[in-house]
């Protein structure tokens, strides 16, 4: 084996990592502080410290097929939406075909990753570990992945809700929140219009006496189930989408995604309605809850003004009294204790990375941060793409650019970033998934020639234009290459289609690749895209037209 590298973490991203190390010849060793893999999506019914946590009836945002690894498919008798279990269960299935767990040591946390003294030249870390039994280990490094993630802290402020400290029932963060039995009869406020927020009210709603829900913004909601019922984020993740996207006025963009929202229920009329465009803040995904405010069981008030000892003032004037139970949905912060501020620094919810991975400042690239992204679409395969491009970096098959060159990419983004998103710490680390994505591909050299494609096989070129983006795309060329790739992506509707047959009919309707308007917009936007170009640079043919054609055309040139 080739170079060490210490893992901090054996969920999601971790086992990528793992992975990522072994197909570039380095040697992981992979440090996790629970018994198991699986990070946050390992239910358990106490919440741990320094550990992310979940519910039990937790059941993810993306489809299967937009957020399993790209060399390794979801199996295709799998939901399209899966519950916790049933990652964890795919996260197994991974671990055990690739040989990952054997990398792990389990129950071993990391207490601190230094700077060796000759750093400069090596760039090598010493990494102290602790395990289970209290014993304590240094090692050496020669690189480091952190696999932390960014929902392990609760981010609870109550300096932001006079009168807390006088409130007679419960409160807590929605970390600790595991089942909705124990708040049976309660009134219940949940505090924060995210996901975690929106889904803790609709399930608390079938058992609790009234469910409050509060927001300071509003929010515009999703829902997983698209036209003709296939998962949104495989209608709306395209390329021909991300192209609209980059030529269209975001105006223009705003008005038709809120039209199309609004069509399912009008969020004006249910409370929901935000001051800020769809584009501009993280929607929230969720399927019951327009249900549950129209059936009474959850209330949409305004944020808080005061808490009373068993009442709660809202900023319209509105008093709730007889509230039990306060759940704060109100994020995470993020945070890297094992490591020094010099060398990578958190302040108000950011951090400094190049393309979100490494920081820029380090003599040797030899440390990255790899998963500390809030993608609007699926973090796994963001995560992969990310390991594998900061081994390639490890093993020096690749280099990044100059210190100046990465500062200037970070404030580039987070310029881009302030102009577009409401000010909030969640939107501290957004990305587009096709633009990110298609970003680091390049930096690897795996990002699809499109171009090339639509020429020799134009059967996938479509499915990559007009199709998902899957994670395959990234497997067709470039280092990893996989030769399952091509299949994976033609077939990967079948997989779609796989578990909903439980009741076969003698049709089944087949997907549109994408809406018939998405087809007449992009037909239109490359039609001006080609006319425009011409214009400007004309062909000889045109510039210097044979005689024949200005017989026909005699003001052609």
């Amino acid at each position: 084996m080739g170079r060490r590298i210490a893992v901090i973490g054996a969920g999601a991203t971790g086992l990528t990592c793992i992975k990522s190390c072994l197909d570039e010849g380095l040697e992981p060793v992979c440090f996790e502080r629970s018994k198991d893999i699986g990070g946050l999506w390992r239910f358990k019914e106490e919440a741990e410290a320094e550990r992310a946590s979940i519910y039990h009836s937790v059941i993810i945002n993306t489809s299967k097929e937009m957020m399993c690894y790209s060399d390794f498919p979801i199996p295709d008798h799998f939901p399209n939406y899966m519950h916790n279990s049933r990652i964890l269960e795919y996260f197994r299935m991974y671990a055990q075909h690739f040989d990952l767990t054997r990398h792990v040591r389990f129950q071993t946390a990391v207490r601190s990753v230094k700077k060796r003294p000759d750093f400069s030249r090596s760039g090598q870390w010493e990494v102290v570990s602790v395990s289970s039994a209290g014993q304590e280990q240094s090692e050496t490094f020669d690189g480091v992945m952190v696999c932390t993630g960014h929902h392990t802290h609760p981010h609870m402020p109550l300096h932001d809700f006079p009168g807390i400290e006088k409130f007679g029932g419960q409160y807590f963060h929605s970390r600790d929140y595991k089942s909705p039995q124990e708040f049976q009869g309660k009134r219940v406020l949940v505090i924060g219009i995210g996901n975690s927020g929106g889904d803790i009210a609709v399930e608390m709603s079938g058992v609790a006496e009234q469910v409050f829900l509060s927001t300071r913004r509003g929010s515009w909601v999703l829902n997983r189930v698209s036209d003709n019922g296939f998962p949104v984020d495989m209608m709306y993740i395209t390329r021909i989408m991300d192209l609209l996207k980059k030529y269209l006025p975001s105006s223009l963009l705003n008005w038709i995604g809120e039209r199309k929202i609004n069509t399912r229920f009008d969020h004006s009329l249910y409370g929901l309605q935000p001051e800020h465009r769809l584009f501009s803040q993280h929607p929230m995904v969720n399927d019951d809850l327009p249900n549950r405010i129209l059936s009474g069981r959850v209330q949409v008030k305004p944020n808080v003004s005061e808490f009373r000892s068993a009442s709660v003032v809202f900023q319209d004037g509105s008093v709730e009294d007889r509230i039990d139970v306060v759940v704060f949905a109100t994020g995470y912060t993020f945070s890297f204790p094992f490591l020094d501020e010099s060398v990578l620094a958190v302040a108000d919810n950011q951090v400094s990375l190049y393309k979100y991975v490494f920081p820029p400042a380090l003599e040797r690239p030899t440390l990255a941060v790899i998963g500390l992204i809030q993608p609007l679409g699926a973090i796994m395969p963001i995560s992969e793409l990310q390991a594998r491009w900061a081994t390639r970096v490890f093993a020096e098959l690749q280099k990044l650019p100059p210190e100046k060159t990465m500062l200037k990419d970070i404030e580039n983004k987070k310029k881009a970033m302030a102009k577009r998103y409401v000010l909030s710490q969640r939107h501290t680390i957004q990305v587009d998934y096709i633009p990110y994505m298609d970003e680091l591909a390049a930096q690897l050299g795996v990002r699809p020639r499109l171009g090339w494609l639509l020429l020799r096989d134009p059967r996938l070129g479509l499915q990559l234009l007009l199709g998902p983006c899957t994670p395959y795309q990234y497997r067709l060329c470039g280092p990893g290459q996989w030769a399952g790739a091509r299949r994976a992506i033609l077939t990967q509707w079948d997989r779609v289609a796989k578990p909903l047959r439980t009741r076969v009919l003698p049709e089944t309707p087949r997907p549109s690749t994408v809406p018939l308007l998405l087809k007449l917009s992009a037909a239109c936007l490359l039609c001006t895209a080609a006319s425009l170009y011409i214009h400007r640079y004309p062909p000889p043919f045109i510039q210097n037209p044979p005689p024949f054609i200005q017989r026909f055309v005699p003001n052609l040139g």
